[in-house]
């Protein structure tokens, strides 16, 4: 069977049983008595565990499995949940992420595992993880090769002499365990077909169940052979795979060294016990849970999986970048039709401009996802951090619905966790600062995000230590950041972005979670990057809001057109507070800037022409084009030659080449071809 054309919606799916997995195991953690959560927790993993063994993924079956035998003596009531088992399973959650993140690129999704499953087969047997040493790795091999003796039973001296004597002439020893389908009527005769496939390809030494037992149909759905061939384990997968009716097939070299160690080291005893144990886990949990997740699938999912379906990011893409090239021919559309001034013309303009308006709406809306995809991550993240630096954090999070521009999502992570491990580093002090200060001893970090206008707001708040504004202006001064004549003069709100500087950290000694001056610096330029602002308020003692502003889609923007000589410019919309028209006399100079007085403020100007060296055509009027931008706290006027109006655009990047071209974000086409460049208002304001 060919997996591969499943193998996107398989990774999609494992990465949502992943997801929920560790949001019930932070559940879990809240609620350990609560066997609803381990149920939930156990149906993710028994369902992930199918999925990869379908797939042919056994490293990551069979981790699950152990993960699984775990869960299933904590809902057996076997073991009482503890924070020390909880970090195991969680260890194991990261292992099979690792895992299917290779598998997604392009990876075998293999990966060593002793260690975690060692821990995982400590706590089934009631025994504390943390007493798991290194050396015991060597006991843990010898376990997890007693599956060979298991499968193929016990090797004879004849069988064993067969096996070394095809080493000596280049053949490789494979144990093959193959399992058939629980509806399968003819037993036999699989196995009959198996049989004959594999001497097609080399010779079999042995199978267990014997034979004879095999043809009577005195076996399970399961059997296992030793084969010697001089093919590969994929191709032999492959060929018995194409037998209908057998549910997974796995082939794995056969080391006779290993074996010999491992036979001389163990006690049938154990052998007999260890096997016991597979019987007692294996069976039960797979056919009584499969019905009834598929009981539940039917009585409740029925309707939600016939109103969704997935679609390729990519298809969603073109049909933005066909749609962008439709916004520019409808520009073109509505300049042609003033000019012509025909009725009719005018009249089915402006209904294929509503017509494009509402597909436009629909499209920017399919383009949407919620900031929960981000935020879901983040609960593990501050679970651990805090129990590394000794703290207690409640995380909260409120809006995580709130839907945003995939492109915009894309990019919001790190900042995110940069933001949050402040939080959790400099602003939740520890537990006995905060009996101190008669504060609870659990600190709260709120992680919020909420739509408004055309905007999104994430909103990260802590009740710590707040930011301390004499300690920040001293490593400022120390840095070079600042004079210090001029610190005396700064706002709080000035003070506090600071912080943001490049190289800043008011972190006292190194560690792996801060002080190397590396993070706030980034958060700053990646969302000026997506054309947002970050803002900072604070209360020292009482705690901090750093506060995000994202737009809604970066892709269609409303911008104002300008003139500027003879060339046209794009302003977005976002950044305009008004337009003004001043005189030249109203002009003021201050500190060798020019500036004018904007409803009692102060607000300098910038020549666009000077700026961008745009050729003299024309002599300056006596009367000056104003667009008064704002970035944050500041502001600025920018002086243009005359407004086109308001329009809808499509943001084009400049590509590779002018990538570091000053104050311009993009470019566009306009409806009468002209390219008009799209001015970066953050950029000239500093």
């Amino acid at each position: 069977m060919d997996t591969s054309q499943y193998l996107e919606m398989f990774i999609d799916e494992s990465k949502e049983h992943l997801q929920s997995i560790n949001e019930q195991l932070l559940a879990l953690e809240s609620s350990p008595n609560d066997l609803s959560i381990v149920n939930e927790i156990f149906r993710s993993a028994h369902t992930l565990k199918g999925m990869s063994a379908t797939m042919g993924f056994e490293d990551l079956a069979n981790l699950t499995h152990k993960m699984e035998n775990v869960l299933d003596a904590i809902r057996n009531k076997k073991i009482v949940v503890n924070p020390d088992i909880l970090d195991v399973v969680f260890d194991s959650v990261d292992y099979l992420e690792a895992m299917v993140n290779d598998i997604a690129s392009g990876g075998n999704g293999k990966k060593d595992v002793t260690e975690i499953v060692a821990k995982l087969q400590l706590i089934e047997k009631g025994e504390d993880p943390k007493s798991f040493q290194k050396s015991n790795q060597t006991e843990t091999t010898t376990q997890a090769k007693q599956g060979s003796i298991e499968g193929i039973g016990t090797l004879d001296e004849f069988e064993m002499t067969v096996l070394e004597q095809s080493k000596e002439q280049g053949y490789q020893s494979y144990e093959i365990i193959v399992k058939l389908r629980n509806d399968c009527l003819l037993r036999s005769a699989r196995v009959f077909m198996v049989f004959e496939i594999l001497e097609q390809v080399g010779e079999i030494i042995k199978a267990n169940p014997p034979v004879e037992d095999l043809e009577e149909e005195r076996f399970d759905y399961e059997f296992a052979v030793m084969l010697v061939s001089k093919e590969n384990a994929e191709d032999i997968e492959k060929r018995i795979m194409k037998v209908s009716e057998i549910e997974s097939v796995k082939v794995v070299k056969f080391s006779i060294e290993d074996y010999k160690k491992t036979k001389g080291n163990l006690e049938e005893e154990t052998i007999q016990q260890s096997s016991n144990e597979i019987e007692e886990h294996i069976p039960r949990p797979t056919a009584d849970h499969l019905n009834q997740v598929s009981e539940k699938e039917r009585t409740n999912g029925q309707n939600v999986s016939n109103k969704t379906i997935r679609v390729n990011i990519e298809r969603l893409d073109i049909l933005m970048n066909l749609f962008e090239e439709l916004v520019i021919d409808r520009g073109r559309l509505e300049q042609i039709s003033s000019e012509l001034n025909n009725p009719e013309l005018q009249e089915t303009v402006e209904r294929m401009s509503r017509i494009s308006g509402d597909l436009q709406n629909i499209i920017l809306n399919m383009r949407m996802v919620p900031v929960e995809q981000v935020f879901n991550r983040f609960p593990r993240m501050v679970r651990q951090l805090a129990r590394d630096l000794n703290k207690k954090v409640n995380l909260e999070i409120v809006g995580a619905e709130t839907e945003l521009d995939r492109t915009v999502i894309d990019e919001i992570g790190d900042p995110l966790v940069h933001l949050l491990r402040n939080a959790i580093d400099h602003g939740i002090e520890t537990p006995e600062e905060r009996r101190a200060k008669g504060k609870p001893e659990v600190g709260t970090v709120i992680l919020k995000a909420y739509h408004s206008g055309n905007h999104v707001f994430i909103e990260i708040e802590d009740d710590g230590a707040g930011i301390n504004r004499e300690k920040v202006l001293k490593k400022a001064i120390e840095k070079g950041i600042i004079t210090k004549e001029a610190a005396p003069n700064l706002t709080d709100r000035q003070v506090y972005e600071l912080i943001m500087a490049t190289g800043f950290s008011t972190a006292d000694k190194i560690s792996d979670v801060s002080g190397r001056g590396v993070g706030l610096d980034v958060v700053k330029n990646t969302i000026e990057s997506l054309s947002g602002s970050v803002t900072i308020n604070s209360k020292f003692g009482e705690g901090s809001i750093f506060s995000i502003q994202l737009p809604l889609t970066l892709s269609i923007i409303s911008v104002m057109l300008v003139e500027i000589q003879e060339e046209k410019y794009a302003i977005p919309l976002s950044s305009i507070i008004e337009t003004a028209i001043i005189k030249k006399e109203d002009i003021l100079n201050a500190h060798n800037q020019k500036v004018i007085d904007f409803r009692g403020k102060v607000v300098p100007l910038v020549f666009l022409k000077d700026v961008f060296e745009v050729p003299i055509v024309k002599e300056d009027d006596d009367l000056y084009s104003v667009v008064i931008v704002r970035k944050g706290d500041k502001m600025a006027g920018l002086v243009v030659d005359a407004f086109i109006g308001q329009q809808e655009i499509v943001l084009k990047s400049l590509g590779n080449y002018l990538t570091n071209v000053f104050a311009i974000s993009g470019a566009t086409i306009l409806g009468n071809g002209q390219v008009a460049l799209i001015i970066d208002c953050n950029a000239l304001i500093k």
